[in-house]
């Protein structure tokens, strides 16, 4: 605090106030240890094409399936993947976000319109739902 009649006292104009935070970073030059956690790729890399937000490295690939009820496109949805509620047709129950689960759609569909999200066992157990079920063992 200056005393009555002083100004305050001159500051060095090369040096500023800096939070401690920013001021234990390191020169842009020196390397990092990193803290963990998974390896983030970089494009054009064998570890990486595009980000953490690519759809290939949120979704599984997509595989073709040949089924009685006609050949459908699938693709699991992890967990981590999984950001919104759907319902499944099979169960007609919610899927949360966060669950794994898979999405179908008919192969010869192009667009988006007729994907459907589905529990992995409601998919598996899809074409006995309709079959007569036989009671008393016989």
């Amino acid at each position: 605090m200056p005393y009555p009649g002083q100004a305050w006292p001159a500051r060095c104009p090369t040096v500023t106030a800096v939070s401690p935070r920013k001021a234990r970073r390191l020169p842009s030059g020196m390397a990092r240890r990193p803290r963990g956690g998974v390896p983030r790729g970089r494009p054009g890399t064998p570890g990486g094409d595009g980000g953490e937000d690519s759809p290939a490295l949120r979704l599984g690939p997509e595989r073709t399936e040949s089924a009685p009820d006609g050949d459908w496109v699938i693709r699991l949805v992890p967990g981590a993947a999984s950001t919104k509620t759907y319902r499944c047709p099979g169960c007609d129950q919610e899927i949360p976000p966060g669950v794994a689960h898979l999405v179908a759609w008919p192969a010869h569909t192009p667009g988006p319109a007729e994907r459907r999200h589905w529990h992995a066992t409601c998919w598996e157990r899809r074409l006995q739902r309709h079959a007569p079920r036989r009671r008393g063992g016989r």
